[in-house]
């Protein structure tokens, strides 16, 4: 084979001497010096893509160049068969790149330049022609005539989308009224049209999860779904390129190595295939640009006939930070890290004396706040003045060369000598994961806890309880016949046949039905008074529960703790220099630890998050802030892999305050451990890690104040007889994401605090799973998919007998790839030397038992595979899946069956159920199904359990929370939702006021009488022509029927409008009318009622006057029109008290 090299005539340049921490700085300077309207940034695989594309925009904003630019990612397709998500996944992102690039063959008709990053592979590949792309792609602009009905069909039939209730995920669309929501592939995030008639009126961007709307654009271009492999391999990317492009080439002698069909070609015969060749015969007009970017000039081949070459004097940071970055800290190595970090300090000092100008990059502003005190603590470095970014780099970088300056305008005048950038992480003793994270498309993201009944995941025959009339079984949603009307409502079927149609508006008297396992519950009979005894037996039953429950809280309250008084100077410094920003359900958690550990009585919390969704930042605050009152700590971890990562964890976030940390497990010498534990029992250690072995009697701590439980599901009986003898004396704070029915149930129904972490964290995926038979094939693309990207792979093999000759198969299958094995029969020396190398990135793929099951996180490991999946219980299957995805890239689970396999029925069901909750946060889902699947069984004792199967779980611990809530006197336990009896009001479709057939001379009197001051009856109602899809109807009616406050009805009411248009006048009254009942319920009104202009309001019961008066006569509403009377009512309601 013979190498391309550039033609001699080609407008190239080689600059060396540049770090891969400059590259993206350096890429910065060379966009400022050429002047093509495109550049092609090529780099060796995605994960190197995704990490250049990310330091891009950080170096383009301090250049002042952010806003000049769009950025697109270019992947390639992994070879071999490729599962249908994953390919439509990569195509998502080609089309996006493709997209922009056509628009680029006609420069002046964009207002940025385009960057795109992508691998020499990826430019060869097979994609549909540019003609073929632009005759099925529709391009909307603001203000155009669009023909609406056209419109949709050509989404459907031309392009190939999908019509669905939402819009959520690409290649979807919804329609409502005249609103189109449309999530384009080539897009980052669905779009919602607006039309008026057929004119494009407005185009806003949304957030698929809350469908709200983010921003409003000009311009959307909506390209078509594939259509199959004939059209995907009729062209490649070069028909797209523009007329003149500037090409950066990153290490061009790896890039060749790497990707060498590319660059090199046959002697004696035609190659196969294009290569960079017809790129150059493409450009006629030799407008390209060639640069190359690397470390060393080793004169590759294909910029062999550059002249112009240069070579820079740049030195990556780490040069300088050998000793910075500890993982051990003995008992008297405190002040060693803060001597490294001064000398580090001082020699950022002298780089400024040499006029050279430091840059400190932080994460956060909380992190220019931290470093600048550590330089106000230094006297001797008070002259040190350097220029602090807000930004996130992995490493940083020196340059001594005058003419950089120039590069970043606004430090021109301070960089005489040249420049350098240091990250905060690396003054801050940080060690962080080299990761791309370059911005993904939206996706949706859904609680974990969702009070509402999702019908979406009913079917025929579930068991369903009625508030009112007991355990029936689901029948679907249909339409029926009410005399002169029709209306659609939610069949059930009871006993004997007996079917009862609910309407929409009532769905929220519904609960899904979890009882005893393998038992089918007794069906309701309707009107014979079976349900209500039934009933009132489970409420007495609650109410005596919870006295008991009460009364164990109780002897709880009256252990004396240990209160922790106001926060130390340092607590609010710690808390901000985590890295990320805080959910708000992650928020809510640390202020209820905060609180709780003020008290008097002891704490006994759980936090309940799903996986990488915060619990362990909360436990580290709650760790730091006993350290800081004087206590020591006790962490404790299931298995001595997760202690090992809790200690690291640990060790990173506390490196600059003088707290001791060692851990207690099997990874510990003998020796050490002995010295750990004397320093323990005289109070020199402040916190403990460990597995079970710190509840031995041997390990005596000299004041433990707060002992952490991670994981508390996997600990045995023994663990938890002890963990009970500590519960009284300190504070327990326990994490979990799929906790166990007991511990689930004790902690809703109020027995134990709860602190729930629903929210994600931004840009977080959802992990797609996969389950199939055993294939080496599948097995080859997966991994092979996730290495080209630069991640790693956990293989999880759960025999130690067999393990070793399964990363033999792997390594025949990857020669290449570094392959490490981990099992908990191994020493512990060499299974923390294995785990250790696996974090840090020396291999590429882990072959391992379930010792990854507890918390181990390594973001650049992102697809699993595990062997005989169907061995696993729901809540270890979600455990696993939980190892990947921890970071913004898309994670994949594959769950392999062993073949020949028959399953079992709970088996299928527990695959089916991973398969069915993988989006992000389903951990309560998950531990729910499992209570499901296993059923409630004696959870609660015989008695209870019998309750528990009479009525339901969901509605027991309803009743449940109510009886605790009564019997500690809470408000809300005692407000009784208020009733509406307005005559001037229809709450169903249609519906016509009836008066008696048969009326007493009094009751024709009164009618009579109030006849002249009736007005015409509005309906409160959603409307099929507002939200047709009765999915989202039934929602809406939910959660306005379940809201009991002010704020909440806003916010329903904002969204309608955001999502749905201008509402009707029957939504107006349905809105109205919920506002009514929730100012009642606030103020203790049991019903709200009209008859005729008066306003009857119905006091609770024990009041001294029944209704409430305006002297000694109802209230008078005046208004002639029922809406403006609405309004009239709240206005009344607004002049009482609550």
């Amino acid at each position: 084979m013979k190498p391309i090299q550039l033609p001699a005539n080609a407008k190239s340049l080689f600059l060396s001497g540049i770090p891969e921490p400059a590259t993206a700085a350096f890429t910065v300077r060379q966009l400022q010096e050429q002047t093509h309207s495109t550049a092609i940034l090529l780099d060796n695989d995605l994960g190197e893509l995704e990490f250049w594309a990310r330091e891009l925009q950080f170096y383009l904003r301090l250049a002042g160049m952010e806003n000049q630019f769009q950025i697109g990612i270019l992947p390639g397709i992994p070879d071999g068969e490729i599962e249908k998500e994953r390919f439509f996944d990569i195509y998502c992102d080609r089309l996006g790149a493709l997209t922009k690039l056509l628009e680029y063959r006609q420069p002046k008709d964009c207002h940025k330049r385009l960057i795109i990053l992508t691998t020499p592979t990826a430019l060869f590949q097979a994609c549909p022609t540019p003609d073929f792309l632009q005759n099925r792609e529709i391009r909307i602009r603001k203000g155009d005539h669009l023909p609406f009905g056209q419109f949709t069909i050509k989404l459907a039939e031309e392009l190939g989308y999908y019509s669905e209730v939402l819009c959520e995920t690409p290649g979807e669309f919804a329609v409502r009224g005249g609103l189109v929501d449309v999530y384009p592939l080539n897009a980052n995030a669905p779009h919602r049209i607006d039309f008026f008639g057929d004119e494009v009126d407005q185009i806003r961007v949304f957030d698929p999860t809350n469908q709200r709307t983010l921003e409003e654009v000009d311009e959307i271009i909506i390209g078509a779904a594939p259509e199959g492999k004939d059209q995907e391999a009729s062209s490649d990317v070069i028909g797209y390129l523009p007329p003149e492009i500037l090409w950066i080439v990153r290490e061009p002698s790896r890039l060749t190595a790497e990707h060498s069909a590319w660059f090199n070609h046959p002697d004696n015969f035609e190659n196969p295939h294009r290569d960079f060749r017809d790129i150059f015969q493409r450009d006629k007009g030799n407008l390209d640009g060639w640069v190359a970017l690397g470390d060393v000039d080793n004169d590759p081949n294909f910029f062999r006939k550059t002249k112009n070459r240069q070579e820079f004097t740049a030195d990556s940071a780490s040069t300088f930070l050998v000793n910075i970055h500890t993982t051990e800290r003995e008992l008297d190595e405190f002040e060693t890290l803060h001597e490294h970090r001064r000398k580090f300090l001082k020699e950022l000092q002298d780089w400024q004396r040499q006029k050279i100008y430091v840059v400190l990059v932080c994460r956060t502003e909380r992190d220019r706040k931290k470093v600048q005190s550590l330089l106000d603590e230094q006297k001797d470095l008070k002259s040190f003045k350097p220029g602090f970014e807000v930004g996130d780099i992995h490493e940083g970088f020196r340059l001594q060369h005058k003419e950089f300056r120039s590069t970043f305008p606004k430090f021109a005048d301070k960089a005489p000598n040249g420049i350098a950038f240091i990250g905060t992480d690396d003054i801050l003793g940080r060690r962080k994961a080299r990761l791309g994270g370059f911005a993904r498309r939206l996706l949706p993201q859904q609680k974990q806890v969702d009070q509402l009944l999702d019908f979406s995941e009913l079917a025929d025959g579930d068991h369903i309880v009625h508030l009112q009339h007991g355990i029936g079984i689901y029948r679907g949603i249909s339409r029926i016949e009410l005399g002169p009307r029709d209306e659609e409502v939610i069949t059930l079927e009871f006993a004997d046949e007996t079917f009862l149609h609910v309407p929409l508006r009532e769905s929220h008297l519904l609960t899904r039905y979890v009882g005893l396992a393998k038992q089918s519950p007794k069906l309701g009979k309707p009107g014979s008074g079976l349900w209500e005894k039934t009933r009132a037996k489970a409420e007495k039953a609650a109410l005596d529960y919870a006295a008991e429950l009460l009364h164990l809280q109780a002897e709880r309250e009256v252990e004396e703790g240990h209160p922790y008084g106001q926060d130390h100077p340092w607590q609010q410094e710690f808390e901000q220099a985590f890295t990320f920003r805080e959910t708000p359900d992650q928020l809510k958690a640390i202020q209820a630890v905060q609180e709780d550990m003020q008290r008097e009585r002891p704490m006994d919390r759980l936090i309940c998050g799903d996986v990488g969704f915060g619990k362990t930042e909360v436990a580290i605050r709650a760790a730091f802030r006993a350290v800081m009152g004087g206590k020591q700590v006790a962490l404790l971890a299931p298995t001595t892999v997760l202690a090992q990562q809790h200690f690291k964890t640990l060790k990173e976030r506390m490196a600059d305050y003088p707290i001791i940390i060692q851990q207690a497990s099997r990874f510990v010498s003998s020796g050490k451990l002995k010295t750990s534990l004397k320093a323990l029992s005289q109070g020199r250690i402040d916190i403990l890690v460990g597995t079970h072995r710190i509840l031995s009697k041997d390990i005596k701590f000299k004041d433990l104040g707060l002992l952490v439980i991670d994981e508390e599901q996997r600990f045995g009986v023994k663990q938890k007889e002890r963990l009970k003898q500590l519960r009284a004396a300190v504070d327990i704070l326990t994490l979990s994401a799929t906790p166990i029915p007991r511990t689930l149930y004790m902690a809703i129904a109020g027995a134990r605090d709860l602190s729930t972490i629903e929210t994600a964290p931004k840009n977080r995926l959802p992990i797609q799973t996969t389950v199939n038979s055993y294939s080496p094939e599948i097995i080859q693309q997966a991994i092979q998919v996730e290495t080209s990207r630069g991640g790693q792979v956990f293989y999880l093999h759960n025999k130690v007998r067999s393990i070793e000759s399964v990363a033999r198969r792997l390594r025949e299958m990857f020669p290449r790839l570094k392959i490490a094995v981990g099992h908990g029969q191994m020493s512990e020396r060499d299974l923390e030397k294995v785990m250790t190398n696996f974090v840090d990135g020396m291999y590429a793929i882990l072959v391992c038992t379930t010792i990854i099951e507890s918390g181990l996180d390594i973001p650049n490991c992102n697809t699993l595979i595990i062997e005989g999946a169907d061995r696993f219980g729901l809540a270890q299957l979600y455990q696993l899946r939980g190892r990947v995805g921890r970071f913004k890239r898309q994670a994949y689970a594959y769950l392999l069956l062993h073949r020949d396999t028959t399953l079992r029925d709970e088996a299928r069901k527990r695959l089916t159920s991973i398969r069915q909750f993988n989006q992000l946060g389903a951990g309560f889902k998950i531990a729910m199904r499992d209570l499901e699947l296993r059923g409630a069984g004696n959870l609660l004792g015989t008695e209870q359990s019998g309750h528990i199967a009479g009525i339901g779980f969901d509605l027991y611990c309803q009743l449940l929370r109510q009886s605790i809530a009564s019997l500690k006197g809470e408000k809300t336990a005692t407000r009784i939702r208020a009733g509406l009896k307005l005559d001037f009001v229809n709450f169903g479709k249609n519906t016509e006021a009836k008066i008696p057939s048969s009326q007493t001379d009094f009751q024709a009197l009164k009618e009579s009488n109030l006849e002249g001051t009736r007005v015409d009856p509005i309906q409160a109602i959603l409307p099929e022509t507002y939200i047709s899809e009765p999915q989202l109807r039934i929602t809406f009616y939910r959660r306005l029927a379940t809201t009991s406050d002010l704020d909440t009805l806003k916010e329903i009411a904002d969204e309608l409008i955001d999502r749905f248009k201008k509402y009707p006048t029957e939504v107006r009254a349905l809105l109205l009318t919920t506002k009514i009942r929730c100012m009642a319920e606030a103020r203790g009104i049991m019903r709200v009622e009209t008859q005729g202009n008066r306003l009857l309001l119905h006091l609770s019961k024990g009041s001294a006057d029944e209704y409430i008066r305006s002297g000694k006569r109802f209230p008078r509403l005046t208004s002639k029109q029922a809406l403006s009377r609405l309004k009239e009512i709240v206005q009344y309601l607004k002049k009482i008290k609550p």
